[in-house]
Parts: structure tokens; C-alpha cells; sequence
């Protein structure tokens, strides 16, 4: 046919243990360780979503200055923005305490905060004084603003802080989770969002009871790439969906890094980048699986591979029929792609889960002739963290609930310890079925 081409079960209760093992930084030595415990051609709903992708609202209970307006600059036959949100006075910003100084704050999120406009770093939260007092001098943060991992409730006192985002090693998620709420704290966690289901119930029922929000990081979630896929998947424009195809893998390097260590990640390359494919599953869909099944493998005598998996293959059911086979692997070069497949197209993604570059593809019959449409979609790029930190924002100030609130990582987690039993005793495992659509997630973000 022709084609037209358009251009894991730890408790984690053993912190001596896992402070012990503990550092920031992604390779991890004795030295660093912690001190302490067009497709509109084929439809008009399609255009609809490939012509546009919303913006965040500014709405934020008065306290966002109006946007800026700005005077047509292109040909009424160009598209281009006409109003620029305008961010938020410095002083008047949510101020977050940063907990964890590994590559993740340092690479990606301390530096997404000047893309933000509700958002500013006030303090951070380290067991390296001397590394906190580098990276404080970078970002405005006053000495007397750093914190150790002792002192951390002494962030309770510290009224510029109304929210702490943390960005530790998985088996100390539940823990820092919970100190913050008691301190009055919001939370922003790293996903996943603990190594048990049991700690993920305890960091929702800490927030609830500090009457405080808690949002997991899933930034895939409020990028533009992956908004669109999910409008797309959702409008009925691919037809009844029928499957996915994902891939998450990348090649782990020194072993004695943190992430290959069972009592600080709580598995291997599922629960790191193989939750990726889990989550997108669940959220282009809406639906929750009914029947999970897993294959794992390590090579022999490979000492990255001495505690935690190498590569897990699982598949997930869903209620619809709708099926999703996904690989993640700690032993591949990189490959970070999916496909979304329905009744009359499909649409894919390589890559599509890194932080930079993503891609969009779309494929469709054409309506009047037997050839096949596939669009490249140009989706300006936006800073994941960013979007995520002002979702985050946006929740605390006006009372809504967060798109990713704890009980979607909660759900994460409980298919995780599902596909690890698969995996263990070789067969397929059935869950309950869940009702209604997107039945974890709060209000659409935008």
C-alpha cells in the first residue's frame, strides 16, 4: 500500500540498613554515602486534537497576574501565541524545599525551576554540606536554608517552605513522605512512589491526616507529547484501541550504584524505567488491568545483576480486551519507544519517555484512496518538570486535586508487587476489576 508521509515487596523499616548503603548521587560511592537513617485529513475530531494542545490555566484564585497580550506579529494563515502567561513575583512563588542532591536535582529539576511560573527553590536538603552550599550558591538559596537529613524537621519552622519535592533512593520515599506531612509540609514524590504498597498507604493516610497534598512525579503525564497521545487515544479517532506495544531500556553501568540495590530500589528495571510503559498503558486507556503476567532475566554471573532483575517482559489485560506487552531492561541500549495501536490507525512514540526529543507519529487510512496517512506531528517542546512543579503549585493554591495524587502511585505499585508474584511463580495473575475511567487520577491538568 502506498504511503503518504507528511513530513517487589521491601517494608523499607530498616533505615540503618539502607543509610547505610545510601548516596545521592547516581553513581554511588562509600565516599558519598547519606550520614544518617493533520490526521485532521481523516477526521475533524482528529484535527481538533493534532491542531492544538491547551495550555496551563492561570487561573490561580486571583493570585496570577493577568497574561500578557501580545500584537499579531505573522499572516492570519500562521498559527502563533497572542498572550504569554505571565509568572508569578519571585516573593510570591511556592517555595520548595528540594530533598536529595543526586544527577535527577541537579540535572533536571533545579534547573526546570526557571522555566516555571508559580514555582522557586527556597531551600534544599542534603547529607553533603559542601555539595548543598554549591548548588545553593547557583540558585539563589541562602545558607541557612540547608538542611541535613537530622534536621529535617526543621523545615516545620521554615515558613518559606510550603512544599518539599523529594528525590531520594525509592525505599526512603516513604519515609521522607511522611516526616514532611508531619511537618506541614505538601509532597511532591519521585515515582515510584514507595517499595511497598503498605508504605504507599501510609504516605496517602500521612498527607490526609497533616491535612497537606501529595502528588507523585509522573511528568510524562503533563507533557504536551504525551497530552496529545492521550486526547488522541481517547477522541474514538484510532478507532476501538486494541493494544500497545512499549519499551523502556537503558545500560546500567557501575553496580554499586543505588539503583541496583534491592534494599534501596526495591527491584530492578521495573520499578525505574519499566513503570513508564505501566503507567502510559493506564493512562492512554483509562483503564485498569484485570490480568497481569511477567517474565524476568539477569545473566548469569553479571554483578549488576546480583540483587535486582535485568529485564522484565509483562503483558497487561484490560477489561476492554485492550492488551499492553511491554519490555524494560537495566542490560539494552537505549530504547524508549511506544506504539498505540487501534481499529482504523495507530500512533507511536520513539522516543517517548526520555526528558528532551520526544516524537510523535501518526497513521491513519486516508479517506479517499487507498493510501496511508502518517503525520509527524511538531509539538513544541516543554520542560516536564516544569509543568509538572506548576501543576503541583496550581493544586496547593486553589485546593484542587492533583492529576497524579497518591493513589495513582499507589496503583503503580500494587501492579509492580502483581507482576513480581507473576514472574515468581510463573503464571498469570488475576485482579479485581476496577470501575470507571482514569478512577486514580484527580482533574485533567490544564
Amino acid at each position: 500500500m502506498p504511503t503518504a508521509r507528511k513530513h517487589f515487596d521491601l517494608s523499607g523499616s530498616n533505615v540503618a540498613a539502607r543509610a547505610s548503603m545510601l548516596a545521592e548521587d547516581d553513581g554511588v560511592t562509600r565516599r558519598s554515602l547519606l550520614r544518617t537513617s493533520g490526521v485532521a485529513v481523516v477526521s475533524s475530531a482528529v484535527g481538533a486534537i493534532i491542531g492544538g494542545c491547551s495550555r496551563p490555566s492561570t487561573a490561580i484564585a486571583g493570585d496570577a497576574p493577568p497574561p500578557i497580550k501580545l500584537p499579531r506579529l505573522l499572516a492570519s494563515t500562521e498559527s502563533e501565541t497572542h498572550e504569554i502567561e505571565a509568572p508569578l513575583p519571585p516573593e510570591q512563588r511556592l517555595g520548595f524545599a528540594i530533598v536529595g542532591l543526586g544527577r535527577l536535582s541537579i540535572e533536571q529539576i533545579l534547573p526546570a525551576f526557571a522555566q516555571t511560573k508559580l514555582c522557586r527553590p527556597v531551600a534544599l536538603v542534603s547529607g553533603h554540606r559542601g555539595k548543598a552550599e554549591q548548588v545553593a550558591s547557583r540558585y539563589g538559596v541562602a545558607p541557612k536554608q540547608i538542611y541535613d537529613y537530622q534536621s529535617f524537621e526543621r523545615l516545620a519552622d521554615n515558613e518559606q517552605v510550603q512544599a518539599v519535592y523529594i528525590v531520594l533512593p525509592n525505599s526512603m520515599h516513604a519515609e521522607y513522605s511522611e516526616r514532611a506531612s508531619k511537618a506541614g509540609k505538601h509532597v511532591l514524590c519521585e515515582k515510584p512512589m514507595a517499595v511497598s504498597s503498605a508504605e504507599c498507604q501510609r504516605m496517602i493516610e500521612a498527607a490526609k491526616s497533616a491535612g497537606k497534598k501529595l502528588m507523585i512525579a509522573y511528568r510524562l503525564q503533563y507533557e504536551p507529547h504525551h497530552r496529545r497521545l492521550i486526547a488522541l487515544s481517547r477522541s474514538g479517532a484510532l478507532g476501538k484501541l486494541k493494544g500497545l506495544l512499549a519499551s523502556n531500556g537503558q545500560n546500567q553501568g557501575d553496580p554499586q550504584q543505588w539503583r541496583l540495590k534491592r534494599a534501596l530500589a526495591g527491584g530492578g528495571a521495573l520499578p525505574d524505567v519499566g513503570i513508564y510503559c505501566l503507567n502510559a498503558a493506564r493512562y492512554l486507556t483509562g483503564e485498569e488491568p484485570i490480568l497481569v503476567s511477567a517474565l524476568t532475566h539477569s545473566t548469569p554471573n553479571d554483578p549488576r545483576f546480583s540483587e535486582v532483575e535485568e529485564q522484565i517482559d509483562f503483558s497487561l489485560q484490560f477489561p476492554s480486551g485492550f492488551t499492553a506487552s511491554c519490555t524494560s531492561s537495566y542490560g539494552m541500549h537505549n530504547s524508549k519507544m511506544l506504539r498505540l495501536h487501534g481499529e482504523r490507525g495507530w500512533a507511536q512514540m520513539s522516543p517517548a519517555f526520555p526528558y528532551q526529543g520526544l516524537s510523535l507519529e501518526v497513521s491513519t487510512k486516508h479517506p479517499d484512496s487507498e493510501a496511508e496517512v502518517v503525520e509527524q506531528l511538531k509539538i513544541p517542546p516543554k520542560d516536564h518538570f516544569a509543568l509538572e512543579l506548576d501543576h503541583f503549585a496550581r493544586c496547593i493554591m486553589t485546593g484542587r486535586e492533583p492529576h497524579t495524587p497518591g493513589q495513582e502511585g499507589l496503583q503503580d505499585v500494587k501492579l509492580i508487587e502483581a507482576l513480581y508474584q507473576s514472574a515468581k511463580e510463573r503464571r498469570v495473575v488475576e485482579l479485581p476489576a476496577v470501575a470507571g475511567s482514569d478512577p486514580f487520577r484527580g482533574p485533567a491538568p490544564g
